[in-house]
């Protein structure tokens, strides 16, 4: 029988990727059933109580509280994990008032946004990450202060996001996100972000791995950015009508150290693409909206990408820079893969940490195979409810698989615990994973995976690998593909490529995966 523990910590406050840490570190041990760390936010409170913990024990917590939660198989085992997530919130803190080897400190932790900024006063960017019911009140804050928002934070009421970007345009500022997790300013990564090098291009997403993809195609190929804005999900929808895009490719356009704008986002609003494409007045644009279509190939007047790699090809042909060709050997392991599973296998499963790498490799897949089921529920005794032979692409990072778990990036286990459920089937033909290098992921999460694609290939399926990453990065950009080559999987150079090999061997026609168009 199972145990359920909580410590609770007035007033202690943590941003959500700390929080995450912690709720990974808890995780990480035998015995664990469930555990996070959360601030006590109603929905919260609610989720830790569903888990088994007392509401006595609840009683009195508001939102400026921390918990730690935890499920597990005795009380030894959940003791454990408390101390293992309190360890990664509050190890390293220093003393009240005093330094880390003993000296005066330099002075108390600053409570608001304004006294944060008066301590940074050669700053001009604001990191939000709060609960989203607080958030554009922060937001409001750092305006205030003369910042800049990168507003991490999702669940922020539509209405709030368009009065926070309709202020932040009128005091010529920007407000990126909600939502956004990845942005580059001034050479620095801020959220999920990678370590690229300086060049002509620059990047206004609407989709985080978007950016994170194109960001890292640029680097490799030798082009780099200028800057990578993240506007947020939301903001090319018909109600926010690409507010900050707009203001960020006009940025872009009198920025003289950019030459071409990319614009990265999935389906748009027609208008809303329309006026953030007008928005640039000099320097021409790129438009990466991924399953949006047009007769003349072009979106208001911009040249129209069908993926993220055409996108980055189109931007390269535009600077006459030269890109790679399909890896050396790439068309002949396809063909040995399709050669090699059994007849019956002809359905490919895509099991994604990336959201925009998904969404992308379902337009793929989609163009080459037919219809693909995306982000279905799963039933209650955890299977894809899709028919035998359908594709499936899964978006690992959705709130219906990672409530009360970090996300898949920065914590593998839920990725391979759902693929040990669902990448056996007698059907599967190509199993399509990505692995998420850079800041904030995890540190080694090839390694993480690896066992589980080995046990597939050993199974009857292929595993279509893509490693999103630069040589920069923290974990090892090569390391992280050998890792994924020596388990058996084939490792591609882009996430469409990886698509188009799935495809390939799915459908037993090794041509696909050169057909970069697609």
């Amino acid at each position: 029988m199972s145990v359920a523990r909580v410590r609770v910590f007035p007033g202690a406050y943590r941003d959500s990727l700390l929080l995450l840490s912690a709720t990974r570190a808890m995780n990480d041990g035998t015995g664990v059933g469930w555990a996070a760390a959360v601030m006590a936010i109603p929905a919260n409170v609610d989720e830790v109580a569903g888990h088994g913990v007392p509401a006595d024990d609840l009683a009195g917590t508001d939102a400026n509280a921390l918990l730690l939660a935890v499920s597990a198989e005795d009380s030894a085992a959940a003791e454990e994990a408390l101390q293992r997530g309190h360890a990664a919130l509050f190890a390293s803190e220093r003393g009240p008032g005093r330094g880390a080897a003993g000296g005066e400190a330099d002075g108390p932790v600053p409570l608001t946004v304004d006294d944060a900024a008066a301590r940074l006063p050669e700053a001009n960017v604001a990191v939000v990450s709060v609960p989203g019911p607080y958030a554009a009140i922060a937001a409001d804050c750092a305006l205030s202060a003369g910042l800049h928002v990168l507003l991490f934070s999702d669940n922020v009421p539509l209405a709030q996001e368009v009065a926070l970007k309709d202020r932040a345009s009128r005091l010529g500022r920007l407000v990126m996100g909600p939502g956004a997790g990845t942005a580059v300013l001034g050479g620095i990564g801020l959220g999920f972000a990678n370590k690229v090098t300086a060049g002509p291009v620059g990047v206004v997403a609407a989709a985080g791995t978007g950016a994170q993809e194109v960001m890292t195609l640029l680097d490799r190929w030798g082009i780099g950015v200028s800057q990578v804005v993240g506007v947020g999900g939301r903001d090319l929808s018909a109600e926010v009508g690409g507010r900050m895009a707009r203001d960020a490719v006009r940025a872009l356009d009198d920025d003289p150290g950019t030459q071409v704008i990319l614009l990265v986002s999935k389906p748009p609003d027609p208008a809303a693409v329309k006026a953030v494409i007008g928005a640039s007045t000099r320097t021409p644009v790129v438009a990466a909206c991924l399953g949006m279509s047009s007769a003349d190939g072009t979106v208001a007047g911009a040249r129209r990408a069908v993926t993220l790699e055409d996108a980055c090809r189109q931007v390269a042909a535009m600077l006459g820079r030269d890109v790679p060709e399909p890896a050396e050997g790439l068309s002949a392991a396809v063909a040995n893969a399709a050669g090699r599973i059994g007849a019956a296998r002809t359905a490919v499963r895509g099991f994604y940490t990336g959201g925009t790498l998904c969404y992308e490799a379902q337009v793929v897949l989609t163009s080459l195979l037919g219809p693909v089921y995306s982000n279905v529920p799963l039933t209650p005794d955890r299977q894809v409810p899709a028919p035998a032979h359908a594709h499936v692409c899964l978006d690992l990072g959705e709130e219906e698989y990672t409530r009360g778990r970090p996300h898949p990036m920065i914590d593998p286990a839920a990725r391979r615990e759902i693929m040990r459920e669902q990448a056996f089937g007698a059907d599967v033909a190509a199993v399509l994973i990505d692995v998420v290098l850079g800041y904030g992921s995890h540190d080694d999460p090839a390694r993480e995976i690896a066992g589980t694609c080995a046990d597939i290939v050993a199974s009857g399926a292929a595993v279509v690998a893509y490693v999103l990453g630069t040589p920069g990065d923290p974990q090892g950009f090569e390391a992280q593909r050998r890792v994924l080559r020596d388990a058996g999987a084939i490792v591609t150079q882009t996430a469409a490529e990886a698509a188009r090999a799935g495809a390939a061997i799915a459908s037993r026609q090794p041509g696909l995966v050169l057909r970069a168009g697609a």
